[in-house]
């Protein structure tokens, strides 16, 4: 039944947005189309692709741990494990650390922004996604490395604070160059014309 109900409602997504393509009302396009393919993104593929994201974080920062012989990685199971003195700790790459919801929201935008070509999209999914990811591996290297040398008070420091500072100022720097600066260079201002009289 839930199946039937989501089918529907993503045909009625994709017939509306058609309807406003050729209305050319292009904010609400872009807000609707933009909106519902973020929520059949997380309805649909979330359950598929969180695991996998998961392990792959781990294993990425499991790897800068090894090289720094911090911390290190059981990325099987999304676990990274930090020992040094007295901190003995695991931390579990969850639903908010996996950066699936960046992900999709990026994508989401990305796919209805109207200063890209089909191309440019796909070139520029693949950039943000690679760039998504890196910026939530070195936020957890970041939250990694203050409970090593910090111990396990500096944890929620590390993980509420700084991590989220450090992840969220690397996602607003992808969406300035994908989105507003992409925007700013590519709208049409004008131009200026000297006439010259004979």
């Amino acid at each position: 039944m839930f199946n039937w109900i989501i089918i529907v409602a993503i045909a009625i997504w994709v017939y509306a947005i058609t309807v406003l393509k050729r209305a050319k009302l292009d904010f609400w396009y872009f807000t609707l189309g933009s909106a519902g393919l973020f929520t059949a993104a997380i309805i649909t593929l979330q359950p598929i692709l969180l695991m996998p994201m998961q392990n792959a974080i781990a294993a990425v920062s499991g790897l800068l741990g090894e090289l720094t012989g911090t911390y290190s990685s059981y990325f099987e199971k999304g676990l990274l494990f930090i020992s040094h003195g007295a901190t003995n700790l695991s931390l579990y790459i969850d639903f908010e650390c996996s950066g699936i919801i960046e992900t999709f929201a990026f994508l989401a935008l990305l796919w209805f922004f109207p200063a890209y070509q089909y191309y440019e999209k796909i070139a520029v999914s693949i950039i943000g996604i690679i760039s998504i990811f890196m910026a939530n591996v070195l936020r957890i290297f970041i939250i990694c490395q203050m409970i090593y040398w910090g111990g396990e008070n500096m944890y929620f420091l590390a993980h509420s604070i700084v991590g989220r500072l450090v992840f969220y100022a690397c996602t607003i720097a992808l969406y300035f160059y994908v989105f507003t600066k992409a925007q700013v260079v590519r709208q049409k201002v004008g131009a200026f014309r000297y006439d010259s009289h004979s």
